[in-house]
């Protein structure tokens, strides 16, 4: 069957993943466990199944392909047989109906199948003329399933029938079906051979002609619609007694002639009723309705006619004669749409469209009584609003489909103006009538029946939104277009254009007719261009899309007619443009009918029967409005011929009171009724109880009070828990759309939202209750509760936006309520993962993957942002990456099998990328063979991640089994396998730029490697391995680079010749440039480590050379097959002289490096090329692709700060060794502070203005720079005091757009710009300025005397107040070095590296107050150290006190560098500034100690402090210890055991990091 069929049909694939979706939805609500669970497996197995059949069927199809066509010929044939047999059996009278078959039910299948026959041959011709054979195949084979099921009701409707001709001509023209089918599938078949053969084109569509026409008589032989084209031919009859040239005089007098049609206008507008009441009864009801409605019609022409007989102007005659023609036309609509309807009840809009024709019927009539009849003023406004009314209370009967296009509250905006207008005209009514101002009464009575009319329609749509609303209704569902649409499009058109070439239309009516048909064709190209970019299908994407150019080219030229017309009202023009309307309506037609494809069409909603009780007392309103309006007018118009009858007066004013108080019951029940709104407050209420129980749990969990559950195990607990999270996740988007937009979508999903939280709450208090770990379990209840106040955010901002489009301020609450709600099922569902790949549970992971290979076969992937080159990119990486996961999870599986679970969720995550960039990949490939291969490859390969997954789950399990470990090693080579063949189908969409692909990353991957390379040259570690010396390579690396230029040269040509010979040009390149790199890394070790920056300067010269080569692969690639002036080609011809540029340095750099008198300025040369280079990708549009903080952008400026001084100093002394200090240096500061500042410039947050602010100081720092380095190359060359004079005005530019680009960085904050009060900052500029005062002091010391004054007053302090104030800067040191702390201890506790809790002593919330403990040390014992130092001086101190507190202050410095590095982030500038600052305070009283030794005791010590990194407290003890220690060396033993005693009594919680064996 599968090769026959070839294939899945789209709508049965989304069928078949609509069926698992379904049930995977309704686990969580079943409350049997074993029912749920064996539901879940079901459902499961039933996705893989379908996986499964879809590869096999897809693999079948591409043996088989072909023989589609010839499968669905000899279908037809067969069915062509068989109806043969059944006419042979009716002859003999031996036709039976089979078991089942009424002529009711075979009737319908036959009219319902008709319109599918059509819509698959409409496929089948579309297919054929654009020659692809795959989905000819598939459109052949459907036109053979919709006319096998055609012929079995055409046999059931013959073997039904009792009369024996309607059976015979009713087989006889299924048969003429089948037959001309066959040659239509025979004539595609040709059409494959020769596509694009005018002749056989030619052919396929006349048969194709003769095929509908063929169809339509077998529909016109169903019962009841033979009658139906009577009355229709007799409609048509009696017409044409209007063409005549001159109407007979009329022989009856005026009021006879006037009473008669308005008697015929009666009867014809009833029977119009009653043919709309026939379509929902029997056949035989609508064969008597239409046949009446016939004679009726006959009755009222002969009346209209000898009303024209009576006009007294040629004009006026012309005038009746255009009206009657009008109603010919309405009442051959109404029989048309009442056909339509009888023949498919259930097609879409069918009701909508035999109301919109009935009430046409109405308005010709009313027109054309308003027309003719002398009546007293204001009699016939009141006959024709009855009329109305009549006409539009059918809408109330059943409001089961949508009436308009109106929201739920545009319906309530409609009815509040139409009340108002309404309430105005009724006053003005009465008003009118009182005073006898009669045409005035007449113009009330029309506006008021208007605005009833609006209000009925209005009421009905709300009541339809209300019903299907209901949660017990099922919601329809989106088709890829709205055939409703595109019927109201072409009925309006076609009412249009009839009306454009109708001889008695006015200019005025020729531009609204006009106008009609722009608004509703531009309506039909947008809704095309909206259903090719949606549909997977490429047939009919470009139908889509030629059916658009169709109707706007037809529109177009139909417009240039008209604008003549408006010129010239002449009957040449009118007959233009006549013949300009039928190329337009059959475009819009032929539209039409492909649009209605089963494959296409939406799902209409069903009411159910709560949701028909709520729209209730919308009706009954409305009813009673239309009812009491209808006695309101009849009472008027008495009024209106007798204003003196007080009795008839008190009538009117009792139904106006109806009539008003039914209006305002009405507004009531449509304002009670909004959609959503109750469900919204059940489903709050339910999730407020869910929130309690989950509180109490919680209570439970803190006193360890929660019971375990012992029914079900934590395996099948997690699985639940998972499920309902996933659910919940996948309704978020939903409710969020329908809140802002989609009223009558609102309660069902937040009904079916609220539904999961008693499961949830159920699942998630079961596994807090098996997990044994106190934290793990508060988690798991605390991101459950999360969930659930998130969720009852949502649903309040979901209830306040109500799905009301036009309540934006509610729009933003929403989105915001919806992005947290998505947080917390992702913090949950990451929980859940890691505890389920912890113990082997891989169930999530399989369902991931299969979900993401399920979206594959989506038929709408999202509109491509890229080309194929850049989803090609994407693709690559991610494969490579599963492929290098796999061949870890096979070295996992033998060393450590319970990490398997992280790998496994790592491939889970990334093949979900893969499917979701293959999907665009496969959409944008050309030809679709290549992306069909694709998306085949990638599910291919999801199978294969499936398999691994489940492996790597069952050896979590049970790690030691051999066999699962072979299992899994074959599973991660089958995965290495499938990748490779996903990256084959990737080369045949395109073998260049996959090649392209590769090079790249071979070239990033030597990038990395020099980057390596340098920080050993940098380190002083790269030596050569013999005793070579640069001329051993100098030849090897110029003949190398030459060679990389020929194939630069190769590769820029590659890109505008053939694929292949681009694959080879990016081959080659990335050999040759992986040979260089290898020899410049040879030759930079030949130079020998004592000279780094030498080494540097030449491994920088190739590293340029490989960024510029990285960079011309990329615009090689983009730039592939795009013609000469495409703008990437502009980008690719930069790329290349930038490498060309760099090439060149790198040549010129090999040649000087040995030469020491030019090698700096060669190495600064090279540099300034580097900072062009980087400044032109700075200002370029590209958006980076990370940002980073203002801060950071802050900190880089440092370092251009640093540079600065560097190049002034390197300018100053003209040496080489400096000068290329200097080029290394500047390289990579430019380059930090480039990257800093562009990453936080386009921070999201950033301003425009500021944004903008920043970039231009960024370059005009980097100017300014390259100005300094320039100024320098030029000293160098010709150095002149003069010159040098001038370096300190280019360094105070630079220093001066540092300062601006700090400002900068500093507004991007905006007002949470901090930086003052930074308690990091105020740190470290305390503690500089208390090391700055020590310095000072220590210089002061050095020229003091023992116990003498300072012999120079002219010094700011003495020495005393310079202690003084040192001290007080160390005071405020500490201040700001306990907020430091704090920061730092909040940096660790938000990094989740040391608990905010401590769980027990040994934990390391211990040590939660080390950095502020270690903070307070450094500044009392700087404090201490002042103390001793003063006092030493004046002599009061020993010595040995003066070293015990330098010691102190030493090892407390010390303490506190360690406690940052203990946990925190080592790159962490915070850290980094902290310890700088620290290691100053340290140094500085390390000086001043030994100042005061030279000055207090005149002796020199030279020994070094020696500095202790452990910690040190108890300030007074240790000190006073440590003095006895040094003062009295024969008791230094005890006083050593005494400090330990101290120690260990302070600190036994100092962690392991931070202990040292003692002694």
């Amino acid at each position: 069957s599968i090769f026959r069929r070839g294939g899945f049909s789209l709508a049965k694939q989304n069928a078949n993943i609509k069926m698992v979706a379904s049930a995977k939805a309704a686990v969580p609500t079943v409350s049997d466990q074993a029912a749920a669970m064996q539901l879940s497996q079901c459902a499961k197995n039933l996705a893989t199944s379908l996986a499964e059949l879809r590869t096999a069927s897809q693999k079948a199809h591409e043996a088989c392909g072909p023989m589609e066509i010839d499968s669905a010929l000899s279908t037809v044939q067969t069915l062509k047989n068989e109806l043969q047999d059944a006419k042979m059996a009716a002859v003999e009278s031996q036709l039976k109906p089979l078991p089942g078959e009424t002529l009711e039910k075979c009737a319908q299948d036959l009219g319902s199948t008709s319109k599918a026959v059509g819509s698959s041959m409409a496929q089948l011709l579309t297919c054929a003329a654009q020659g692809n054979e795959h989905y000819t195949g598939v459109a052949a084979r459907e036109t053979a399933q919709a006319l096998k099921t055609l012929a079995q009701a055409a046999r059931g409707v013959a073997a039904s029938t009792s009369d024996p001709a309607a059976t015979h001509a009713m087989l006889d023209s299924a048969r003429d079906v089948m037959e001309g089918s066959a040659m239509l599938i025979q004539e595609a078949k040709q059409a494959l051979i020769a596509p694009g053969d005018a002749e056989s084109q030619q052919r396929l569509a006349q048969v194709a002609k003769a095929v509908s026409h063929s169809l339509n008589n077998c529909v016109n032989c169903l019962p009841g619609q033979k009658d139906v084209d009577v009355a229709l031919k007799s409609i048509g009859e009696s017409s044409k007694k209007l063409l005549v040239d001159s109407l007979p005089p009329s022989t009856k007098p005026f009021q006879e002639a006037q009473s008669e049609l308005n008697q015929a206008a009666a009867d014809l507008n009833q029977s119009a009723g009653e043919v709309v009441h026939a379509t929902r009864g029997q056949s035989g009801e609508l064969a008597a309705a239409s046949g009446k409605f016939s004679d009726d019609f006959d009755e009222f022409l002969d009346a209209g006619i000898e009303m024209a007989g009576q006009a007294q102007t040629k004009e006026d005659q012309i005038q009746v004669i255009g009206n009657l023609k009008n109603i010919s036309m309405a009442s051959s609509k109404l029989l048309l749409a009442a056909k339509s309807l009888s023949v498919d009840p259930g097609a879409p809009n069918a009701k909508n469209l035999l109301a919109a024709a009935a009430r046409a019927v109405t308005e010709s009539i009313n027109q054309l009584i308003t027309l003719c009849t002398q009546q007293a003023p204001g009699q016939k406004e009141c006959d024709n609003a009855l009329r109305e009314l009549e006409t539009v209370k059918g809408m109330l009967d059943n409001p089961n489909e949508p009436v308009s296009d109106l929201s739920y509250f545009d319906c309530i905006e409609s009815v509040m103006e139409n009340s108002k207008v309404l309430g105005e005209s009724m006053a003005g009514i009465s008003q009118n009538a009182k005073t006898g101002d009669l045409p005035a009464f007449g113009e009330c009575v029309g506006i008021a029946s208007k605005a009833l009319c609006g209000l009925t329609e209005a009421a009905a749509q709300a009541a339809y939104l209300v019903g299907i609303s209901d949660p017990n209704s099922q919601a329809g569902h989106q088709g890829l277009v709205d055939p409703i649409q595109f019927a109201r499009a072409n009925q309006a058109i076609q009412m249009a254009c009839q009306n454009l070439v109708d001889p008695g239309s006015s200019p005025s009516q020729v531009l609204s007719a006009a106008t009609i048909v722009a608004k509703h064709t531009s309506a039909l190209c947008n809704a095309c261009r909206i259903a090719s970019s949606k549909t997977a299908n490429p047939v009919a994407k470009r139908h889509f899309v030629q059916s658009a150019k169709e109707v706007a080219n037809s529109t177009a030229n139909l417009v240039k007619t008209i604008k003549a017309l408006d010129g010239d009202f002449s009957e040449d023009n009118r007959n233009k443009c006549r013949i300009a309307t039928a190329p337009l309506i059959e475009a819009v037609e032929n539209l039409t009918a492909f649009a209605s494809n089963p494959e296409f069409v939406s799902i209409p909603a069903q009411i159910s029967s709560e949701g028909s009780q709520a729209q209730e007392p919308i009706l009954v309103s409305a009813k009673t409005m239309l009812e009491s309006s209808s006695y309101l007018i009849r009472t008027a118009r008495s009024l209106a011929i007798n204003p003196k009858d007080p009795p008839t007066w008190s009538v009117l004013a009792g139904h106006s009171h109806t009539v008003s108080d039914s209006i305002k019951s009405l507004i009531t029940s449509i304002r009670d009724k909004a959609p959503g709104q109750r469900e919204c407050d059940y489903s709050i209420d339910g999730i407020n109880r869910c929130i309690r129980d989950i509180e109490q749990a919680s209570l439970a969990a803190v006193s360890q009070s929660l019971a375990t559950r012992d029914d079900i195990s934590v395996e099948a607990l997690q699985e639940q828990l998972t499920s309902v999270v996933q659910e919940i996740g996948h309704l978020i988007d939903p409710i969020a759309t329908a809140a802002r937009g989609e009223a009558a979508q609102l309660g069902h999903k937040v009904t079916q939202l609220a539904s999961y939280f008693e499961p949830l709450i159920l699942a998630a208090v079961g596994v807090a209750s098996k997990i044994l770990d106190h934290q793990q379990q508060m988690t798991v209840l605390d991101q459950t509760k999360t969930l659930a106040e998130s969720a009852l955010q949502m649903l309040y901002a979901a209830k306040e936006g109500g799905g009301n489009p036009k309540a934006q301020h509610t729009h933003d609450a929403i989105t915001e309520a919806a992005q947290l709600m998505k947080e917390a099922v992702d913090d949950i569902m990451v929980t859940l993962n890691e505890a389920a790949s912890e113990v082997g549970l891989v169930g999530g992971m399989v369902d991931a993957i299969a979900e993401a290979m399920s979206k594959l076969d989506e038929g709408t992937p999202p509109e491509p942002k890229g080309t194929f080159v850049d989803y090609q990119t994407t693709v690559v990486k991610y494969s490579k990456a599963i492929a290098v996961t796999a061949q870890e999870m096979m070295t996992k599986s033998v060393t450590n099998p319970e990490e398997l679970g992280g790998l496994a969720s790592q491939m889970t995550s990334d093949y979900g990328h893969l499917a979701l960039q293959g999907q665009m990949a496969a959409a944008t490939a050309e030809p679709e063979e290549i992306g069909f291969q694709i998306r085949t490859r990638v599910q291919d390969l999801g199978h294969g991640c499936i398999f691994l997954v489940q492996k790597a789950g069952a050896l979590q399990v049970c790690p030691t089994d051999s066999y699962t470990k072979r299992e899994l090693i074959e599973c991660a080579r089958a995965v290495t396998e499938k990748v490779s063949l996903v990256l084959s189908a990737l080369q045949a969409g395109n073998k260049g730029t996959q090649a392209c692909i590769t090079a790249a990353t071979a070239v990033s991957g030597i990038i990395a490697d020099l980057d390596t390379t340098i920080m050993f040259a940098t380190a002083g570690t790269l030596n050569a391995e013999n005793n070579e010396t640069f001329a051993d390579h100098r030849e090897n690396i110029l003949k190398t680079a030459k060679a990389l230029v020929e194939d630069t040269k190769l590769l820029v040509s590659g890109a505008a010749s053939t694929p292949d010979k681009l694959a080879q040009a990016a081959q080659s390149s990335a050999a040759t440039i992986t040979q260089l790199a290898e020899v410049v890394k040879l030759g930079a070790a030949s130079l020998g480590s004592n000279d780094p920056e030498t080494q540097v300067v030449l491994i920088n010269a190739i590293k340029d050379v490989a960024k510029a080569l990285s960079d011309l692969i990329g615009a090689t690639k983009g730039a592939a097959s795009k013609p000469a002036d495409d703008p990437s080609m502009y980008q690719l011809k930069g790329a290349a002289k930038v490498m060309v540029t760099n090439v060149t340095s790198l040549l010129k750099t090999v040649k000087a490096v040995e030469d020491e008198a030019t090698r700096g300025t060669r190495a600064l040369e090279a540099t300034i090329e580097y900072m062009k280079q980087e400044l032109t990708v700075f200002q370029s549009k590209e958006v980076p692709e990370k940002t980073s903080s203002p801060e950071e952008s802050i900190r880089m400026t440092k370092g251009i700060t640093m540079a600065t001084a560097k190049a002034v100093a390197a300018g100053n002394s003209c040496r080489q060794e400096d000068v290329i200090a200097t080029a290394n240096l500047s390289r990579k500061a430019v380059s930090d502070m480039l990257t800093a500042c562009k990453q936080a410039s386009f921070h999201p947050d950033v301003s425009e203005e500021v944004r903008t602010r920043a970039l231009r100081y960024g370059t005009e720092c980097t100017l300014g720079y390259l100005d300094l380095l320039e100024h320098v190359l030029v000293i160098l060359q010709k150095p002149s005091p003069e010159l040098k004079h001038q370096l300190a005005a280019f360094s105070k530019r630079v220093a001066g757009a540092v300062t601006e680009l700090i400002q900068a960085a500093e507004a991007m904050k905006g007002t949470e710009w901090v930086d003052p009060e930074d308690p990091t900052v105020i740190a470290e500029t305390e503690l500089l300025g208390a090391a700055a005062s020590i310095e000072a002091a220590a210089k002061k010391l050095e020229q003091l005397k023992p116990r003498a004054k300072p012999k120079q007053a002219d010094e700011t302090l003495d020495f005393e107040e310079q202690i003084l104030e040192a001290a007080k800067s160390i005071a405020a040191a500490t201040s700001a070095l306990v907020k430091s702390a704090s920061a730092a201890q909040r940096e660790l506790v938000a990094q989740g590296k040391v608990g905010s809790i401590p769980a027990n002593a040994a934990d390391d919330g211990q040590w939660s107050q080390g950095l502020i403990s270690a903070a307070r040390m450094v500044a009392a014992a700087t404090s201490s150290l002042c103390e001793a130092a003063n006092a030493s001086v004046q002599g009061h101190a020993s010595e040995e006190k003066l070293i015990s507190s330098a010691k102190q202050v030493a090892a407390s410095t010390a303490q506190l560098l360690v406690a940052c590095k203990v946990k925190a982030d080592q790159d962490s500038e915070a850290m980094r500034r902290l310890q700088a600052a620290g290691n100053a305070v340290k140094r500085a009283s390390d000086n001043l100690v030994r100042a005061a030794q030279k000055a207090a005791f005149g002796k020199a010590d030279d020994d070094d402090v020696v500095v202790k990194t452990k910690f040190v407290g108890g300030i007074a003890q240790i000190i006073a210890a440590q003095e006895e220690m040094l003062k009295k060396e024969r008791e230094l033993e005890e006083a050593r055991k005494k400090l330990a005693q101290i120690r260990q009594q302070q600190y036994k919680f100092l962690p392991t990091e931070l202990r040292e064996d003692e002694g």
